[in-house]
């Protein structure tokens, strides 16, 4: 049987590279973001108190039709040592990971400061100018704040994941977790990849990571946000200057909390931070 891990942490932080990357390995299978975890919401929705049909189910049932889902969706792959399922929610669902395969998971969680997170989405969002993206309503995207604020909303992209996250980072379960960030994993990828090699117990296997391929440009398009899942050939960090106005990259570089280790069993590739 495959083993499962899961890829989950915040948007514009790196998963669909490492996604890239880890599918360089034949022992591994790894994509974009999947729909299981929304598969197996749908699901325990139609089993769950109020439905009609809740009295036809018990808690072992309810289990047995989650890991159905995981089976079915990933059939064709059953050949593969290991299975990576990436959602950024599965964060918030740490609990029912924890009962649908024990302990015997790990979760990478990509990590970024918030404020080039939100840097990235208005550079992809400015890139095409007369495509107007679904992740926008015509009231959320009038200007940099009000895309930044629905960004970052409860139920936002990035708000929600940042909260997922949060909730993960500080919970009962929190030494199932590895956090990498995204600056480390581009400027350091080998040393970054022999760390997550080892975290989820596996023999390392060189990577080439001046040859990382993948792109889901359907999904984009369908979403009106061409290039959003698109991974570049070389895996280089560029360093360029943020569009965002000063107070709003002020403002979202202060929610990295991450960097306060207090409180947590997680484990986290990051720079360290700077005393000065």
């Amino acid at each position: 049987m495959s083993q499962y891990h899961f890829i989950s942490g915040l948007p514009r932080s790196g998963s669909t590279l490492l996604a890239g990357i880890l599918r360089q390995n034949d022992l591994f299978h790894s994509a974009m973001s999947s729909p299981v975890a929304g598969l197996m919401n749908g699901t325990l929705e139609q089993m769950a108190a109020g439905s009609e049909f809740h009295s036809f189910f018990d808690d072992a049932k309810r289990k047995q039709m989650c890991q159905a889902i995981f089976s079915a969706y990933y059939s064709e792959h059953q050949d593969k040592h290991v299975i990576f399922d990436t959602n950024r929610i599965w964060s918030a669902r740490m609990h029912q990971l924890v009962e649908l395969f024990d302990h015997n998971f790990k979760m990478i969680c990509c990590v970024r400061n918030p404020a080039w997170i939100m840097d990235s989405f208005e550079r992809i969002y400015r890139k095409n100018p007369f495509e107007y993206s679904r992740m926008y309503s015509s009231q959320m995207r009038q200007t940099v704040y009000s895309r930044c604020e629905a960004m970052m909303s409860a139920q936002g992209v990035v708000g929600s994941a940042w909260t997922a996250l949060k909730e993960a980072y500080y919970g009962e379960f929190s030494e199932q977790l590895l956090l990498v960030d995204y600056d480390l994993l581009v400027s350091q990828p080998e040393q970054c990849m022999q760390l997550i090699y080892q975290f989820i117990d596996q023999s390392f296997m060189a990577h080439d990571f001046d040859n990382v391929e993948y792109q889901e440009g359907e999904f984009d398009a369908q979403l009106g946000a061409k290039g959003l899942h698109t991974v570049k050939k070389k895996v280089a960090f560029t360093p360029r200057r943020s569009i965002l106005p000063p107070d709003l990259y002020e403002k979202y570089s202060e929610m990295a909390f991450w960097q306060d280790t207090t409180g947590t069993s997680a484990s986290i590739i990051s720079p360290k931070k700077s005393n000065s």
